[in-house]
């Protein structure tokens, strides 16, 4: 530029043009006459793209020229661009250059000036080339880093151009390299020496090394940081370069700069700098899809890895998996990840990866699986009633369905039609079933219809749908047209020609369901019947009445007209009198009464005779009279009987009960009344007390009936059961009530009028038998009727209960419990309502009244909680508490109701058990549940007992089929248990079942603290004393004695028995007062410790018992099988064996089956259980067995020893004989144990207590017997003692005997001690078993038999 332009506004168009000549490019413009400044070049303009430079001769080339425009108002750019938009292209050249075209002219630069600054833009499209930017000053901030391969704006013109250009696609690698020298901070600046040096050889080197690549048009340092020296540079290209090609030109940039640079080729790292374009198909992805992933680089390369997972596990092709690249336009890597049919497995993480040389390209996207979710009612059920019926399907999911199809499968095929709506996600089908494609035959079938929905991509999704097709009921009613009266049974009979409902039920015209009970339901193959019974109709039932089928929303319906006609009901009619004495002489009034006015033809009938009726209307009450006069048919004397006869307008009728005459003439009449009648001494006529002279207000009706006795002269009440007007008007209610078509409706406001009148009535209640019974009677009719009771009944029914029950009743009660049981019934009424309450959120869980309280609880589902309820009766000083477990709770249906009563005063009420002298003490609870119980359910109950002295507590049930289902106390799987506290106030009972509980004393066994139980005690206590100190002094005499005792086989094992004998039984005695003091506190009670005790006291006592076993055995193997002698250790290895195997074998067994459990010991004691489990047999029936054979062996020895041997005379066999038999019996019996066979009875229930302590006795004195005739009695340890302790009197009456027996020990037969037990079997004197004149074989054996006595 020679000169300063003049700031002002220019802008710069392009012209590109076509010709075959030279181009002039100082030729003036033909076109258009426009005045242009030509821009001053200093030097050739570099060509661009699609350019070339005037060349001569005809050849057709296409060049561009750049043209700046100069122009003072902003106005005239505006004009220009119109102009140019207006233009056609091409436009022909004119007649000096007819061979030029011009092609296209757009303006690319405009110039305004800011200021003293002209800022030069680029138009749309265009940009300032990078050199450029980098070379003159830009529109932004000096210090601002230029980002991109353009600028487009610049601080005026560039002298020597270009100008704006078109837009070029390059591709920037942007890539850092270190040099291994120092960092130095000028380096941070872009004005320093030391940069521009840097830069300026960095590039040059950068040049040279990448030129080679393809499309190569620059490369710029951008930065230098520290690390060694980091440097950051950008290279420009317009195409990818090839694989390898950036680590050929970093070897070409390493050789070409200068070596102190020392760049480290190792360092060599590409930038990414384009993002990875991640795409997915489809974007909202179903199970079932077929799923394209795809990954785009702005980088050539095939070098593509698919990888899943934050493992990063590399996904290769499969039958599953499916991996394509591609090249696009040589510009771009494209690479597809095909997943065929997706599943939930599927999704997560996936990431690609594109490697070219030094770059590496790739991004992550996580990929999530959609269930596919189709609305539609799971279950239908369709009448084949030619009605159109849709079955609809939805999609809850937004997605590209391609299509929805429906199938259906089932033994009936019953086709629809289609209705799909693809953009509302939806399908219908419409089904329309007559009875030929569902004949009766076939109704309740069901057809499962499937609505498929099926996506673009390959996605299935599908719901069932179960359509039941049922035929339209036909009914059939009993034809006949139905007429009764009062009284009389009618039935009606409708069947159904088909079998599938889900409901069948009668109704009233006025839509009132009809009670359960009056019908009843059969099914059989070919269709169904319910059939209406009423055995007792009542004017409610007169009417229309319906009998509906129902099956789901489908009902069919038949009707029947009733008509009742009024006739009184037998109970209805009142009699006056009911029996009577009368004189021959004199007339006599009947009556009959009942509490309506209708149209009846009434007659007296007296024996064969018939007399019409007088009306007589007092009031609500209608009586019907007749006087007879005996006199005018000379009937005397003589018993009539007397009734009247009601027909009613559809001529029928009823009969009254019968009334009683006794014609007399009339000489012992003593009592006369003018209500009464007359009466002979001593008679008793019942008379209705309505008609008797019972106080009542005028127009009242009293219930019941009063007895009169003659007594003198006058007529006196015997008994007096009269119902009070209100109460007898309920119960007539209440009988009617019960017959009612709709009395579930007229339940809850019966029971409030009762509960209401029971409170107002109590007075009469306390002193009256007749309104306490009918009260009751009252409960008894109503408590069958509900299937259902809410709070507000049983508030209502409790609150009547309360009054009945209040102390002031109990002499009523004993009055009315003399003739009947009605406690029981009263008590199984109770138990109905509770079964029937049904406990919502809102009803509460408890009822309180002074004599009656009520606790609930519903069993929620998934919520199982204890069930614990405790009762206290401050008045009547009693409480008690019910518990049932979670585990039991587990096993109760869901919404389950359980309820627990509780009275306190029921108690004395209710009838004894059996056993008169047992009594009960305490609350009854009644515990019912709502649903019926499958399983056996175990209840806890704990019970104040008041009276702790007056026997055994025993737990029992009112069982209502006792005593001819009057009722009575049972015990039957029920159990006083311990508690742990030693309370003998309070019981614990546990019952596997329930109903309506409470305690007996029972005074026959011997109770906590009675003299009974404490005598057992001493005699236990004083018995192991000296059993203990007894078994250890045989120990130590066995000790004492044993060699000298020992000497031949039959003796040594012999004494080897007796010595384990008494170890053992030693040993249980200790175990034996080690488990009592755990049992009675003196130690704090440890299950393990109890566990322990009970194991070691059955073992040790087993091991007794066996040990006795063996003694025999071996008695009887010496006295029976005489030629055979097994070896000592043989026989020795025999008798452990058996003496501590065997019961350890049944030891073991017992407690590993029954402890598991927790029923190895007895609650109250450390001992076998016997209650659970039986396991006390374990100890009992080896006992029994070996006593058993014990005793058999005692009659072989005896029998053998009465056998007289060879050789020996009589007169010596005899005494020898005898002698054995008195050892036998005297040794054996306590040895053996047969003592232990009294245990036997104690084990009976309600066993005399002399069995328990005679066996208290033997047992306890056991270790005394076996020291005394087990070990003090045998003479050679006698004489073994004798010559252990031998004074000098004893040795010289030793050294001058010469008897067969050389001395006289203190147990032998001729010392003063022993002469006592001799006494016994009347014989004296000294014998000696084995004899020096026996000299056989057999003699042997039998004299080393008899030594095993000895």
């Amino acid at each position: 530029m020679k000169a300063p332009r003049k700031i002002t506004f220019c802008f710069v168009v392009v012209v590109i043009c076509s010709s075959e000549a030279t181009l002039n490019l100082n030729s003036e413009p033909t076109a258009h006459s426009l005045i242009l400044h030509e821009h001053e070049l200093a030097g050739e303009e570099p060509p661009r793209q699609k350019r070339a430079v005037a060349a001569s001769g005809p050849v057709a080339e296409e060049c561009t020229v750049d043209i700046e425009i100069s122009f003072e108002n902003v106005s005239f750019l505006e004009s220009v661009r119109a102009h140019l938009n207006s233009l056609s292209f091409p436009i022909q050249g004119n007649s000096t250059d007819p061979a030029t075209d011009i092609l296209s002219i757009a303006v690319t630069t405009v110039c305004k000036p800011a200021g003293n600054e002209l800022l030069c833009s680029c138009e749309k499209g265009y940009a300032w080339p990078w050199d450029t930017c980098l070379h003159n000053p830009t529109c932004q901030e000096p210090d601002s880093t230029l980002s991109g391969l353009y600028c487009s704006c610049l601080k005026g013109l560039p002298p020597q151009g270009p100008f704006c250009q078109l837009s070029e696609a390059y591709i920037t690698l942007k890539i850092k390299v270190k040099l291994n020298v120092g960092f130095q901070n000028d380096l941070k600046n872009t004005s320093s020496a030391l940069y521009r040096s840097y830069k300026t050889d960095l590039e040059r080197a950068f040049r040279e090394g990448y030129k080679t690549l393809p499309g190569f048009r620059s490369v710029t340092v951008m930065q230098f940081t520290e690390g060694s020296v980091v440097v950051d540079y950008a290279v420009r290209v317009t195409t990818s370069p090839l694989p390898g090609s950036i680590h050929k030109a970093n070897e070409q940039v390493t050789q070409n700069l200068n070596q102190t640079y020392r760049m480290d080729y190792s360092s060599f790292q590409g930038v990414p700098n384009n993002e990875t374009k991640f795409t997915v198909t489809p974007e909202v992805i179903f199970e079932g899809d077929n799923v394209t992933l795809e990954c785009e680089n702005e980088i050539v390369s095939y070098n593509v890895s698919w990888y899943y997972g934050e493992n990063r596990s590399d996904i290769q092709n499969s039958s599953r998996f499916l991996i394509y690249t591609t090249v696009l336009n040589n510009m771009s890597s494209v690479s597809r990840l095909t997943i065929y049919n997706f599943t939930e497995h599927d999704a997560g993480e996936y990431a690609c990866k594109l490697i070219l040389d030094i770059f590496e390209y790739g991004t992550t996207k996580k990929i999530d699986v959609t269930p596919i979710r189709i609305l539609a009612k799971d279950e239908r059920k369709v009448v084949c009633d030619n009605n159109p019926i849709s079955l609809n399907c939805c999609s809850e999911n937004t997605a590209n369905w391609s299509k929805i199809e429906w199938k259906q499968e089932g033994k009936i095929s019953i086709l629809g039609n289609p209705e799909t709506d693809l953009d509302s996600s939806c399908s219908t089908y419409t089904l329309k079933a007559d009875g030929t494609q569902c004949p009766s035959g076939s109704s309740g079938t069901t057809v499962t219809y499937t609505c498929e929905f099926i996506s673009a991509y390959g996605a299935r999704g599908s719901k069932n749908i179960a359509v039941t097709f049922t035929s339209v009921a036909n009914l059939t009613i009993t034809p006949d047209p139905i007429s009764v009266s009062e009284g009389q049974s009618f039935s009606i009979k409708c069947i159904s020609d088909v079998s599938n409902y889900d409901e069948v039920y009668w109704n009233t015209s006025a839509g009132i369901k009809i009670h359960q009970r009056f019908y009843t339901m059969r099914r059989n193959q070919d269709g169904a019947e319910s059939v209406l019974t009423v055995n007792s109709s009542t004017r409610e039932w007169n009417g229309t009445y319906h009998c509906i089928f129902r099956y789901k929303n489908s009902y069919s319906v038949a009707t029947k007209d009733v008509t009742v006609y009024p006739l009184p009901l037998e109970s209805d009619i009142m009699r006056d009198p009911l029996e009577v004495t009368g004189l021959c002489t004199s007339s006599h009034q009947f009556k009959c009464c009942i509490e309506e006015d209708e149209d009846y033809s009434v007659t007296f009938h007296v024996d064969s005779l018939s007399f019409p009726a007088a009306k007589e209307v007092n009031g609500k009450q209608v009586c019907y009279k007749y006087n007879f006069a005996p006199s005018l048919l000379g009937w005397c004397p003589k018993n009539i009987d007397v009734f009247c006869h009601f027909t009613n307008v559809a001529n029928n009728s009823v009969r009254s009960p019968s009334m009683k005459l006794s014609l007399v003439p009339g000489e012992n009449i003593t009592c006369w009344d003018p209500v009464i009648g007359i009466g002979e001494p001593g008679k008793v006529i019942q008379k209705l007390c309505q008609f008797s002279s019972v106080p009542r207000i005028h127009g009242q009706i009293v219930g019941g009936i009063v007895k009169y006795k003659c007594m003198g002269s006058q007529w006196k009440v015997e008994k007096k059961s009269c119902i009070s007007p209100p109460i007898n008007g309920l119960l007539q209610l209440a009988k009617a009530l019960i017959k009612s078509p709709s009395q579930d409706q007229k339940l809850p406001v019966y029971l409030k009028d009762l509960s209401v009148s029971t409170g107002k009535e109590e007075p009469n209640i306390r002193s009256s038998p007749g309104s306490l019974g009918a009260i009751i009677s009252i409960l008894d009719l109503l408590s069958t009727v509900p299937t259902q009771v809410n709070s507000e009944m049983m508030k209502d029914v409790l609150s009547t209960i309360n009054v009945i029950l209040d102390k002031s009743t109990l002499g009523t009660w004993e009055m009315l419990q003399q003739e009947s049981h009605q406690s029981s019934q009263l008590l199984q009424s109770v138990e109905r309502f509770s079964q029937a309450l049904q406990l919502g959120d809102s009803t509460p869980s408890f009822l309180f009244h002074p004599n009656v309280q009520m606790k609930s609880m519903v069993i929620k589902r998934g919520h199982t909680q204890i069930y614990q309820q405790k009762f206290v009766f401050t008045d009547s000083n009693l409480w008690g508490d019910v518990a049932i477990d979670e585990c039991q709770l587990g096993n109760l249906q869901p919404d389950s109701s359980i309820v627990t009563v509780a009275f306190p005063t029921l108690k004395a009420i209710l009838a004894q058990d059996v056993q008169e002298t047992a009594s009960s003490n305490s609350l009854v609870m009644t515990t019912t549940i709502s649903h019926k119980i499958t399983k056996p359910f175990r209840i806890s109950m704990t019970f104040k007992n008041n009276h702790p002295s007056d026997g055994k507590p025993q737990c029992v049930f009112w069982n209502f089929s006792l005593a001819n289902y009057t009722g009575g106390w049972d015990s039957s799987g029920c159990s006083v248990e311990d508690d742990g506290r030693g309370d003998r106030d309070r019981v614990l009972c546990k019952c596997n079942h329930l109903t309506s509980f409470s305690i007996l004393m029972s005074p026959d066994s011997p109770g906590p603290g009675t003299l009974m139980e404490i005598l057992l005690d001493i005699i236990s206590y004083i018995g192991l004393g000296f059993s203990i100190l007894s078994l250890a002094a045989c120990l130590v005499v066995e000790a004492m004695v044993w060699k000298s005792v020992t000497k031949n086989r039959t003796s040594y094992m012999r004494h080897i028995c007796i010595v384990n004998i008494t170890s053992c039984l030693l040993i249980a005695d200790i175990w034996f007062i080690v488990a009592d003091a755990i049992h009675n506190g003196r130690y704090p009670l440890n299950k393990t410790a109890c566990v322990a005790a009970t194991f070691f006291i059955h073992f040790f006592y087993l091991s007794v018992f066996f040990w006795m076993l063996t003694l025999g055995l071996m008695l009887f193997y010496r006295l029976v099988f005489i030629l055979h002698d097994a070896s000592k250790s043989t026989q020795k290895a025999i008798a452990f064996c058996l003496g501590y195997g065997c019961p350890l074998i049944i030891s073991v067994i017992t407690v590993g089956v029954t402890q598991p459990q927790e029923v190895y010991m007895r609650k109250n004691a450390c001992w076998l259980n016997w209650e659970d489990t039986r396991a006390l047999l374990a100890f009992a029936v080896p006992a029994l067995i070996i006593v058993v054979i014990n005793v058999t062996i005692t009659v072989v020895v005896i029998s053998k020893i009465l056998r007289p041997s060879i050789g020996d005379k009589p007169s010596k066999q005899e005494k020898n004989s005898l002698f054995q038999i008195s050892k036998s019996i005297g040794v054996l019996t306590p040895l053996l144990g047969l003592t232990w066979g009294f245990g036997l009875a104690t084990v009976i229930q309600g066993s005399s207590a002399v069995f328990h302590i005679v066996f208290t006795l033997l047992n306890a004195f056991q270790g005394l017997f076996i020291l005394l005739f087990g070990c003090l009695w045998d003479q050679k340890v006698q004489e073994a003692l004798m010559n252990k302790f031998s004074l000098s009197r004893w040795s010289s009456q030793h050294s001058k005997s010469t008897s067969l027996a050389s001395s006289t020990p203190a147990f032998s037969m001729s010392s003063p001690i022993s002469r006592r037990f001799n006494n016994l079997f009347g014989k004296t004197g000294t014998y000696n078993v084995s004899s020096p004149e026996t000299t056989s074989s057999s003699l042997e054996n039998s004299s080393s038999a008899y030594s095993l006595l000895n």
